[in-house]
Parts: C-alpha cells; structure tokens; sequence
C-alpha cells in the first residue's frame, strides 16, 4: 500500500472506532449549531484530533485544511483535507450513513483517498494511477449507459437555502428520466458510492472541500468523471460537483446545465 495511504488508512479507522463508542451515547452529546442546519459535537472534534494527530506524527510538515479546526501549514505542497464525520446530523439520528473522509493534495492534485463507513465496517480507498478499492478488492463504476434507468445521487443545498430554486430546477429536470434519485446525507458515501457503482451518478451545489476531497479521487480512480458546473476541475473551490460514470455522467451534465445559474459558477 501506498506509505501516505496506509497511515490515512490507520487514522481513518482510529478516528471511526471514536465515533462507534458513542453510538449508544447521543443523548449525552453536547451539540453546538456552528451555522443554520450545521452541527458539531465532541465526537466530530476528537475524531478530527485523533486523525491530525497521526498525519502531523507522520509527516509534521504537511499542510492540513480540517472541517473543525481549520487550516495548517499552507504553504506546504502536501495538504490533507479532512471531515472527521461527513454526515454529522445522520449520526446525531442514528440514521447509520456517515463516514470519516481523509484526502491528500500534492500541488493541488489529489494523491491519496480514504472514505471509512464505521458502521459498516466499508473502508474505501484510492491512490492516484493506482485505482480504486473497497475493502482491499478493486471497485469500478457501473457500465450504465445515460440517465434512462439510472440510479442517482444528490444532496439538497441546506446551507444554502438561496440556491434551492435552482436545485429543484434540476432535479425536475433528472428525475423524469432516472430510475430513482436518493439523498442519503453523506457527500463522501455518495461519491464512493458512485465509484463503486452502487450509484450511476452523483450531483450537489455548495459542497466544501473535506466533503469531495477524498471521493473524488475514488471516482475518477474508479474509471468515472468528476467536475465542476462549469465542466472543469475547480469543483474544490465552487463546492459545485457532478459525478458519475462514463457514459452517464454526459448526459447527466447536459441535463442540469441548462438550470444552472450564474452566481454557481
């Protein structure tokens, strides 16, 4: 295994075991709302501590850029891009769909991928040229062709309310066409999920940069496409993504396009 990916891989599962032993403890949790519909608790920040703690160990002069704890190092050429509990309100419901997702950038290409589901004991992983995996067995995207019989992933744009009208403009517009369109809660599962093909495809507007980082490496590793609205790669930055395999993700991009509008860039 890869030497960055195997100490991601060893901080993702160190950080997931954090998260099992409080499964059974919710209504102890303390929860504080950081934004409208966004919430962090002690399990999100001693997830998040535990993994910063093994990539500094490892390699001390690396950047990191983390969901709660912010930004370290930037002038690094090495970034890790951290969400210690992607889908922290599922957790909060024991609704069972959420995940540690670890990334690594090298001069602003993703390197190294981890996507761990505790819950399920899933952990996915990705190293640049070398492919895409599910627990150690290589995962491709689906072979489905279009959007006919598709089955899609989305995420509704909660943080960003003012951008719901043109969701639901594309949604009206994949939906008369997929076979079913699920909105699980997790932007790494989805992603992953699409590199595994479990879905055909993927899509969401104002995603940030530790929710995509890592499964975006794993679609694109896993044979897929991945950008941005725009077509282009800056899907990091616009938060904006469209995701899925190769002979669905043209037609899902020429579908939403038309209802985007310009202030998503």
């Amino acid at each position: 295994m890869h030497p960055m990916l195997n100490i991601a891989t060893g901080a993702a599962r160190d950080a997931g075991n954090i998260i099992l032993r409080h499964i059974d403890k919710l209504d102890r949790l303390k929860i504080e709302v950081k934004a409208q519909n966004d919430f962090v608790t002690q399990v999100d920040r001693k997830a998040e501590e535990v993994i910063i703690e093994a990539l500094q160990k490892a390699y001390p002069q690396h950047g990191i850029l983390a969901e709660e704890s912010g930004a370290y190092n930037e002038d690094s050429e090495y970034k890790w891009i951290i969400d210690p509990l992607d889908g922290t309100t599922n957790f909060l419901h024991g609704f069972p769909q959420y995940a540690v997702s670890i990334g690594l950038q090298l001069k602003g290409r993703m390197e190294v991928a981890v996507i761990f589901d505790p819950i399920k004991n899933e952990l996915f992983t990705a190293a640049r040229g070398d492919g895409a995996q599910l627990n150690g067995k290589r995962i491709r995207v689906t072979e489905h062709k279009g959007i006919k019989g598709s089955l899609l992933g989305t995420g509704f744009p909660f943080k960003h309310p003012q951008h719901l009208d043109t969701y639901m403009d594309t949604f009206k517009a994949v939906h008369p066409q997929a076979a079913g369109i699920r909105r699980a809660g997790s932007a790494a599962l989805d992603l992953a999920y699409v590199a595994a093909g479990r879905l055909d495809g993927f899509w969401e507007i104002g995603l940030n940069a530790w929710d995509m980082a890592a499964g975006v490496l794993l679609v694109r590793e896993a044979g897929g496409i991945v950008t941005d609205f725009s077509g282009e790669g800056d899907y990091l930055n616009t938060g904006n993504v469209i995701a899925g395999a190769n002979r669905v993700y043209p037609a899902l991009y020429e579908t939403i396009k038309p209802h985007l509008t310009s202030d998503l860039k």
